[in-house]
């Protein structure tokens, strides 16, 4: 029984930051996304968003880059990481897992200046492409800045995916070589059905990191793209106008969101334990 009250006394500390840091400021964005600049309690941030072709736009073009850029980021994690589990035990194959572990924390501000120098209006290889009468790459639209988020994120999903991989015996695939399978059948039938629940995981963190990402967006554009963290951002910081309580109601959209996807992960990892079950 003491045992028990001593576990519990060291949970405290992690208690006491996870409400700070956690629920006290999510419930001062709650709070504070309905209430409006006059004082007036209601849900008029959120008609004013729903009604502003501006705020939805944030909120598309959102939603667009953080899909589009996991999925991709995924896919290529997916082939890179079934690699390195070849490679592995090898001293190329831990060089390259302990580079992976290095560049995921290559974001923010030195991506965005990486890429510039590399892709911008005058960057290197789009200077390479015009001299060979090749069109260059735009970093500053949609499209560029998809390319920008997969780049951040495939570190980080072959981080998520690596040990997924650990698991899988390279007995299962001989098994299938022996049974007629071919390298498509293994992977449609073995692998991705082995290996659905790390990747919806993945796919989640992913999202939620492309979503939520700030400093590269804002470093590589000077906060001119519309997105939803560059909007929240400038009604905190008040360049254009100051409006904390608008800035709150965008973040209850965010959270919303994740919400939403994290559910539909939920319900389709139900759906595959009970499949396989049957």
């Amino acid at each position: 029984m003491k045992g028990k009250w001593f576990a519990a006394l060291l949970t405290l500390p992690f208690l006491f930051f996870f409400f700070a840091f956690q629920i006290v400021p999510l419930s001062w964005i709650v709070l504070n996304s309905f209430q409006t600049e006059e004082g007036v309690w209601g849900i008029a941030n959120f008609i004013e968003i729903l009604n502003s072709s501006f705020y939805l736009q944030a909120i598309r073009y959102s939603i667009e880059i953080s899909f589009w850029s996991s999925l991709f980021g995924l896919i290529i994690a997916l082939f890179a990481t079934h690699s390195l589990s070849v490679l592995r035990p090898s001293r190329i194959g831990n060089f390259i897992l302990s580079f992976n572990s290095m560049t995921s924390n290559f974001s923010g501000i030195p991506l965005a200046f990486a890429f510039i120098i590399l892709l911008g209006a005058n960057g290197t290889l789009n200077l390479l492409l015009r001299h060979y009468q090749f069109e260059a790459i735009d970093i500053y639209s949609k499209s560029g800045i998809i390319i920008i988020y997969t780049y951040f994120q495939i570190p980080l999903a072959i981080m998520l995916l690596y040990p997924a991989f650990e698991a899988i015996k390279k007995e299962w695939q001989e098994a299938s070589a022996l049974l007629g399978a071919n390298i498509i059948s293994y992977w449609w039938r073995i692998m991705l059905p082995v290996l659905m629940p790390a990747l919806l995981g993945t796919f989640v963190i992913l999202f939620a990191n492309a979503i939520g990402a700030y400093a590269t967006i804002y470093a590589l554009t000077s906060g001119n793209f519309n997105i939803i963290p560059i909007r929240i951002g400038t009604l905190v910081s008040g360049d254009i106008f100051l409006n904390p309580y608008l800035a709150s109601a965008l973040s209850i959209f965010l959270v919303c969101l994740m919400f939403f996807i994290t559910l539909i992960h939920r319900l389709l990892n139900k759906r595959y334990h009970y499949q396989n079950k049957t």
